[in-house]
């Protein structure tokens, strides 16, 4: 058995999501402030039934305003209802254990769900409740005195949210459902009318026993307070962990006489006895197998205090080994990573103990939720974490036939995610501002459905070998290749500096494959700018809709912009956004033929940008024209400035032009010469004093449009603008 899905309504962000759940691990990324803690405090406050952990402001601020409209009287006005729907994946063995939430005898489906709702125990009661307080509130203050002119003194509670933000604990109860499957749609959307059955007290069991003996609920902390310091109420030693570790599920020393006859005897008895009581826990960290690490064994030793052993820090501590002959050094003068890593298994380790150690009535489940693993460890050890964590979860003959792990980890690590793959990936999308805020979760798993594998397969693998914060982004930049990729910063800097205090995702993918990225961008909905080049060719390419990217003599010759029926080779242009392949086309592409606008909740906004015309003078010559590259647009928006003696390492100087015209058709064929080196031009712009030149037009005009959607916009006096201010 195990948990397949969540369904999370009025909580916090998650006003409505459905969240499916892999069979081992669930990898929740997206943005900071996206939800993802709030699933784990939601599992918590409803499996827990814990009234005393709610507060109203856990209500989902959409929903406040109904409170207001119960207060006015308003016609069809009710109390929110907060929710959460757990459906189970239950197999002919587990059907004993899920009797009592089978809809019907006849039920012969693959899911039983049950639906804990927390809500108003009697609404009207609560308003009549309210107005009585309200009334007797006033009541106490009506003969105070007031400075003359000043309007009379409300005493709280002034309004029926006001009290219930005291008194919601009192005022609401939670109440359990069986939902039946059969009146679900595919998306687990109920059927019109539809109303669950309650879950009343059988036999002594409430609602809440039914589903405490289903699933147990643990949480890792991101905030381990893991520190290398001495002393200080936060500081905790791995060795103090190992310590409380063996204090509940291993070898109490009171009860272990050989450990008593060892403590007499001689150290060497009782390190012995140490080793043999640890050496299936230090077994399975050594699985971890950390890539690098000189001395990864661990040994523990004792302090010889025979009252101390084990029941403190200061009774036996982890040390490592640094050779076979005997000698060691402390936890602490190791690594703070290496040294988070082996805690977190051990915390990972004592919840799965304890729950195993539950001798009657243990739940077949056991959720766990890792809050941001990431913390104090660099790349590697992340990847070792997640690659290793449920091997050793799952020892052989540890868990019996018809239990079951499940893990979900919040995280913001691409390294994570490069170790799993996507299909793991829920990603946690924040919609709406203000009162409205909320987020959706979208399945990865189900990108990999709806989505062609050979495309599928291309992201994943070029997501693995670049990095995979497109995840994390509150943008994302796609971008022509390596030059366009070093000198964005500095042109975000100069073009757009709101951006810099956004998180933007610049990946590099080209433009011959930059349209491959389209389903997972539009999947995401993550706003989206792509900054490629024009690629005019001469010949037939695209003309037929023939990708040139498999037909070598289809992309015909590089050629200028201004060429006759020439057309682009840049296949994002073609196949994606605007859709066209003659280079006269897209250079009168107006704004809107470029731009494919935000969805109704505002996300989603993609824009490509390309060279464009501009207008050049040179020695009193005036010309109009298209860099075909970033390069030749680059040199063509800061002529004056690229032809100057100092600026030869740009490689854009043209040794005596005959005039404007020869100077473009020469910046051109230096560019496109086989020995022109971009990368090196990008390295040199770098060292150049940034104020000396200009953005491209087109790529300023680019990042202008993504911080206006983002509202992120700089006034002249470097005043953010808009509401992402």
């Amino acid at each position: 058995m195990h948990l397949s899905t969540i369904r999370l309504r009025n909580y916090r962000r998650l006003a409505d999501v459905n969240i499916d759940l892999d069979r081992e691990i669930s990898i929740f990324v997206g943005a900071n402030n996206s939800g993802k803690t709030s699933v784990a405090h939601a599992m918590h406050f409803f499996v827990g039934g814990a009234r005393d952990r709610f507060s109203f402001h856990d209500i989902s601020a959409s929903r406040w305003s109904d409170v207001d409209a119960v207060e006015a009287g308003k016609e069809g006005a009710s109390l929110p209802i907060l929710s959460i729907d757990l459906w189970f994946g239950v197999e002919q063995a587990d059907l004993h254990r899920v009797i009592d939430l089978l809809p019907n005898l006849h039920w012969q489906g693959a899911k039983v769900g049950v639906r804990i709702a927390f809500e108003p125990r009697n609404e009207d009661e609560t308003l009549a409740r309210f107005r009585e307080r309200h009334e007797r509130a006033q009541e106490a203050v009506a003969d105070l005195e007031r400075p003359e002119g000043e309007e009379p003194y409300i005493a709280p509670p002034r309004s029926l949210r006001e009290f219930l933000e005291e008194e919601i604990q009192k005022e609401y109860e939670f109440k359990y459902f069986v939902l039946d499957e059969t009146q679900f749609d595919d998306d687990l959307e109920p059927n019109e009318g539809y109303e669950p059955q309650e879950l009343l007290r059988d036999q002594g069991r409430t609602g809440k026993d039914i589903v405490n003996s289903l699933v147990k609920v643990d949480f890792l902390h991101a905030q381990r307070h893991l520190s290398d310091s001495e002393g200080g109420s936060r500081s905790e030693e791995l060795s103090r962990h190992l310590s409380r570790y063996y204090q509940r599920n291993l070898e109490r020393h009171g009860d272990d006489y050989n450990a008593i006859r060892a403590l007499a005897e001689s150290e060497t008895l009782l390190n012995q006895h140490l080793e043999k009581v640890f050496s299936d826990t230090l077994g399975r960290l050594a699985r971890l197998g950390y890539p690098g690490l000189t001395n990864p064994r661990l040994m523990i030793k004792s302090a010889l205090n025979p009252a101390t052993v084990m029941n403190s820090q200061d009774g036996a501590h982890v040390h490592y080994a640094l050779n076979d002959e005997g000698l060691t050094l402390p936890d602490k003068y190791n690594g703070l990573g290496f040294k988070n890593l082996i805690y977190m298994v051990v915390e990972l380790l004592d919840l799965n103990a304890q729950w195993l150690g539950t001798e009657e009535k243990r739940p077949p489940l056991h959720l766990v939720f890792v809050e941001e693993p990431e913390a104090h460890m660099h790349a590697q050890l992340q990847q070792v974490f997640i690659s290793k964590v449920m091997e050793i979860l799952a020892a052989e003959d540890d868990t019996p036939d018809g239990f079951h792990t499940q893990l979900a980890l919040s995280t913001h690590s691409p390294h994570i995610l490069y170790e799993r793959g996507f299909q793991p990936i829920r990603y946690f999308r924040r919609e709406g501002s203000g009162v409205e805020q909320a987020s959706k979760v979208l399945n990865l798993s189900e990108f990999y459905r709806t989505t062609g594998s050979p495309s599928c397969d291309f992201l994943e693998r070029y997501l693995k070998l670049t990095h995979c914060d497109l995840f994390f982004a509150d943008a994302a930049v796609l971008v022509e290749g390596n030059v366009e990729r070093l000198v964005m910063p500095l042109m975000i800097s100069k073009a757009a500096p709101g951006l810099r205090s956004c998180y933007l995702s610049v990946l590099e993918i080209g433009g011959a494959y930059a349209h491959k990225f389209r389903t997972l961008i539009e999947f995401l909905g993550i706003t989206t700018l792509v900054v490629t080049d024009l690629d005019s060719v001469s010949g037939r390419a695209n003309k037929d809709g023939v990708d040139a990217d498999e037909d070598e003599d289809a992309a015909g010759s590089t050629c200028l912009p201004e060429t006759p029926d020439a057309v682009t080779s840049n296949q994002m242009l073609a196949q994606w956004l605007p859709g066209r392949n003659k280079i006269d086309e897209l250079l009168a592409m107006e704004a809107a033929g470029k731009t494919i606008p935000a969805d109704i909740s505002g996300l989603g906004a993609i824009r490509v940008t390309y060279p464009s015309t501009v207008d050049m003078t040179f020695n009193d010559e005036q010309l109009q024209r298209a860099g075909r590259t970033l390069e030749v647009a680059f040199a063509f928006d800061n002529l004056d400035w690229t032809q100057e003696a100092a600026n030869a390492d740009l490689r854009l100087r043209v040794h005596k032009p005959q005039n404007l015209e020869h100077l473009a058709k020469r910046l051109h064929e230096k560019v496109h010469n086989s020995g022109y080196k971009k990368t090196d031009f990008a390295l040199a712009l770098l060292a150049k004093d940034p104020e000396a030149w200009n953005v491209p037009r087109y790529i300023a005009e680019g990042l202008q449009w993504l911080e206006a959607v983002l509202g992120v916009s700089v006034d002249d006096d470097g005043q953010q603008e808009g509401e992402g201010a």
